[in-house]
């Protein structure tokens, strides 16, 4: 998609952090991170999120990189998070699919505006 931030990274137009590639992903660091370690996987093929008929073989090929993403990060032992956004209530500021690997950190657990935890 022409105006899209990760399309135009993936091709190049604009400078990134790149970690892994590979034909059908390609990983880089994210500019705003929420962890120490906070690192991007997309496809290079255009997909707004999971509800957009991702190929499975598309979808598997990035998770199978998350473990590769993590080992080159430093975190592949000592633990790290993945997150999937998907819709207007998942807080994704960019419309095309991406798997965040978060780590270097001890992370708590999930909350959420409204959370049941909160209380």
């Amino acid at each position: 998609m022409d105006d899209c931030l990760f399309c135009k990274i993936v091709a190049g137009d604009i400078p990134s952090a790149k970690v892994y590639e590979d034909d059908i992903c390609y990983a880089f660091d994210d500019i705003e991170p929420e962890a120490p370690v906070h690192t991007l996987i997309v496809p290079k093929v255009h997909y707004d999120n999971l509800a957009d008929g991702v190929p499975a073989e598309v979808i598997g090929h990035m998770m199978a990189m998350v473990p590769e993403v993590a080992r080159l990060k430093g975190v592949g032992e000592s633990g790290y998070r993945t997150v999937v956004n998907t819709g207007p209530d998942s807080a994704a500021t960019v419309g095309h699919l991406h798997i965040h690997v978060l780590g270097g950190t001890k992370m708590g657990r999930f909350t959420f505006e409204g959370s049941l935890r909160e209380a």
